[in-house]
């Protein structure tokens, strides 16, 4: 494949690790800080979670994984945060698990964006696997160059996913902003620090569209040389 990489590509290349870095960077420097910020109320993430979804069937669970491995699974209904924020009392913790319970709401009220991205989702995880296997062998072998604009098109579909997920991710940070907030689970300043890390780890998936539109750049430009 680097065969025919032009330097424009290489550049593309360059320009997409650095965003990618410093998105990663920003984020974890926002989670670092206010991780080591107390709460007022001294409540928990699993507390604050439990008590915004408290009108339905979700639970609150706590899981294994390392920082911000926190999610909410729609098929077993369960926020599942990680021990730092399901212990965690602190401004990070709670703007967090603040976040997966609106993901939760979301799911709940039947919200739009969150069931067109599920709808896509098992076409785009199979587009995100066969994409560049599939270019790399049209690439490679001139009888199988149709391959290439086949994995272009799955490119395409995984790129979908990843623009319907910015509508929801940062739907489910407002929801989170605005709950803690009218149920004063937060002082304002504490508030304010809550923004800071999910306006840091929403502009991570802002990140990762950009990184894979300069990528769907470089394929097209690949497809192109190699004709």
């Amino acid at each position: 494949m680097f065969f025919y990489e032009s330097p424009i590509a290489w550049i593309i290349a360059i320009i997409s690790f650095a965003i990618a870095l410093f998105a990663q960077i920003r984020v974890k420097s926002a989670y670092n800080k206010y991780s080591k910020i107390r709460v007022s109320s001294n409540m928990t993430g699993a507390e604050v979670a439990r008590m915004i979804t408290n009108r339905t069937d979700v639970t609150v669970v706590q899981h294994n994984g390392g920082q911000m491995s926190d999610h909410f699974d729609p098929r077993k209904k369960v926020i599942a945060l990680s021990p730092e924020v399901y212990n965690g009392n602190t401004v990070a913790a709670l703007g967090i698990a603040a976040h997966e319970a609106g993901h939760a709401l979301q799911h709940n009220q039947g919200y739009a964006p969150i069931k067109i991205r599920n709808g896509i989702l098992p076409i785009a995880q199979i587009g995100s696997f066969m994409a560049f296997p599939l270019v790399i062998l049209g690439l490679a072998f001139s009888s199988l160059e149709f391959l290439i604009d086949l994995g272009i098109i799955f490119f395409v579909v995984a790129l979908a996913f990843q623009i319907i997920t910015l509508p929801v991710e940062f739907n489910a940070s407002r929801r989170a902003v605005a709950i803690l907030d009218s149920n004063a689970y937060l002082t304002r300043s504490e508030l304010n620090g809550a923004q800071n890390v999910l306006n840091a780890a929403a502009m991570t998936y802002v990140a990762a569209v950009v990184v894979s539109l300069l990528q769907l750049l470089r394929l097209l430009m690949l497809a192109q040389r190699r004709r």
